[in-house]
């Protein structure tokens, strides 16, 4: 495990070149998402692709393609077969997946285990998308989980840069506040309360609220697990694809937590109108 990294003062240019990223990144995912269909599984399947290979070079610095390519295969097939509606069929191959990933790798990581971890970290949170998306309201719920986490990590960032205060985790994330933190959460739950209404997502602002709380608890803990776990690997970024930000994974860490969290929402929501 590497050492923590000291805190940084504020940086305004690499905020400046998150900007520049975003005005191209955002209209991109929102185009996908609003179009739907095989619009949103090309982007679904594009994004686990580079998941993978970044959890490759992550997890096997020895053979970084090779158990990119295995742990993204069985990704890609998850996510076609939950896109299809074969949900069975998905979850099969997520575990069945993760264990050959694992025999496959043998050699080429540290610990088979990592390269099988890969196919159950990236696959659950893009088939938890994909199902959200394909249901009759699920554009605005899709939306709605993209708002949630942009506004969590945005006011997170800036909030905790501008107030500074006490460290939230130091030892994992010492860049990371309690100000940030609190300002990420409430951000969260404002941006949940102005979509349902904007949507008319037949929730009431207070169960709203509670939505975006828990989704943004969920971002802030995704990222701070992928911190864990570059410090485990000894990496500073999951990659260098998006300038401003590092790795694709280092930009949707906290989406991939906060789409189970808002996907099981969205199923007790569909299981108690069906019943």
């Amino acid at each position: 495990m590497t050492s923590p990294s000291p805190a940084k003062r504020f940086n305004w240019g690499n905020l400046r070149t998150r900007v520049v990223s975003a005005t191209v990144l955002v209209p991109t995912v929102v185009a996908a998402v609003w179009l739907g269909g095989y619009w949103f599984l090309a982007l679904s399947l594009v994004c686990t692709g580079v998941l993978a290979r970044e959890w490759g070079k992550i997890s096997a610095p020895k053979a970084p393609n090779a158990v990119g390519a295995v742990v993204g295969l069985f990704c890609a097939i998850a996510v076609a077969a939950a896109f299809l509606h074969h949900f069975f069929v998905a979850w099969a191959v997520v575990l069945i997946g993760a264990f050959l990933a694992g025999l496959i790798a043998r050699g080429a990581v540290e610990r088979r285990a990592d390269a099988a971890y890969g196919v159950v970290y990236i696959a659950p949170a893009v088939i938890a998308m994909v199902w959200v998306r394909s249901l009759s309201d699920g554009l605005w719920w899709t939306l709605l989980l993209f708002v949630v986490t942009w506004f969590a990590d945005i006011f997170a960032y800036v909030v905790g840069n501008l107030l500074k205060g006490p460290k939230l985790w130091p030892r994992i994330s010492p860049n990371k506040t309690w100000s940030g933190f609190i300002g990420g959460l409430v951000a969260a739950a404002i941006g949940a309360v102005a979509v349902a209404e904007l949507a008319d997502l037949r929730l009431v602002w207070p169960a709203a609220a509670l939505i975006g709380l828990l989704g943004g608890l969920a971002t802030m803990a995704g990222d701070l697990w992928e911190s864990i776990l570059k410090r485990r690997f000894g990496v500073k970024d999951s990659g260098d694809i998006i300038p401003g930000h590092g790795g694709l994974l280092d930009r949707v860490d906290g989406l991939m937590f906060a789409a189970i969290v808002i996907a099981a929402i969205r199923l007790i929501d569909h299981l108690k109108w069906h019943h």
